[in-house]
């Protein structure tokens, strides 16, 4: 339904050919989605909208693969009662988010882009020192608080506790790491250096980084999303950086993707915005395809994995 958020012709699709007659569509707008879904057995799609309206009018629809961890344009409730099974691509970007998420910690921490921009102005050849400073900070001895604590949640944490970091943890249900505290989350907002989400947007994390949320943190800390753009009030968020309630943030979702021209984001100081590109590496995408084939083919042989049933 919407290949074009999955390859930009460096990954073969023509591997699913094997399961039957495929039709691929670079982009589906909401309004195309129940036509070109009409007569299909098998839906592959990423953010493309499986609700009711849709679904009801592809009677032959038994199952919807995603192209993705979550499943919010999913309409599960409707596609239980007709027995349609859902399955997503459980932890094939791990690693990436992982390593996005401190793509964007020692960018602030080590102020890579500032550091740049110097030099390619050319700061750096008026310079009377070889080593002018900007001011950084090491990471050692931080306390990096996590919210949400499954594998990527995990991930960041093992790669705090590389750089000798204090870890923080808050989880909706009870885990155990070694090296790792699980607190509350006030004491998990009020005791972080940088705080980063990693939880899925449901009902209950829906705009959970609210006015409140920020309050509790620190002035100094650091604000990072790389989950889902809607478990972020923007407004908020825009508030707390424009009155130095924190130091900053780097987000790689917002509410509205692709950013909209009059996205309140945009201009905002102190804040590192990339396009939801943390999933992307090829190497990520190209694991995530190997998922959604091996998918199809677990469904296809009666006893299929990584179902999604709410």
């Amino acid at each position: 339904m919407d290949a074009a958020t999955v390859t930009r012709g460096d990954l073969d699709m023509k591997r699913f050919e094997k399961y039957g007659d495929v039709t691929v569509y670079e982009l589906t707008k909401y309004e195309e989605v129940a036509d070109r879904i009409k007569d299909a057995d098998i839906i592959l799609c990423n953010k493309a909208a499986m609700d009711e309206h849709n679904l009801s009018q592809a009677p032959n629809v038994k199952y919807i693969g995603l192209f993705a961890t979550g499943y919010n344009n999913v309409d599960l409730k409707y596609t239980n009662k007709r027995g349609i099974t859902v399955c997503n691509a459980a932890a094939y970007s791990t690693e990436a988010v992982a390593q996005h998420t401190f793509a964007l910690i020692l960018n602030k921490y080590n102020r890579v882009s500032e550091y740049n921009d110097f030099v390619q102005e050319g700061q750096w050849t008026k310079s009377r020192v070889f080593s002018p400073f900007i001011q950084m900070s090491e990471l050692y001895d931080k306390t990096i608080g996590i919210i949400g604590y499954g594998s990527i949640g995990k991930k960041v944490a093992d790669i705090a506790k590389v750089f000798g970091m204090k870890v923080l943890a808050c989880n909706r249900s009870k885990k155990y790491d070694e090296g790792v505290e699980f607190v509350s989350m006030d004491e998990l907002l009020t005791n972080s250096d940088i705080v980063t989400i990693h939880c899925p947007l449901n009902e209950q994390s829906e705009k959970m980084c609210n006015s409140e949320f920020f309050g509790k943190m620190k002035n100094s800390a650091y604000f990072i999303n790389t989950s889902r753009g809607g478990v972020v009030d923007e407004e908020a968020l825009v508030s707390a950086l424009e009155n130095d309630e924190i130091s900053g943030a780097a987000l790689d979702v917002i509410a509205v993707e692709p950013m909209t021209e009059d996205c309140v984001l945009r201009g905002v100081k102190n804040l590192v915005i990339t396009p939801h590109a943390a999933w992307a590496p090829l190497e990520t995408r190209s694991r995530l395809l190997d998922i959604v084939e091996n998918n199809i083919d677990m469904f296809l042989k009666g006893t299929p994995v990584n179902v999604v049933t709410e």
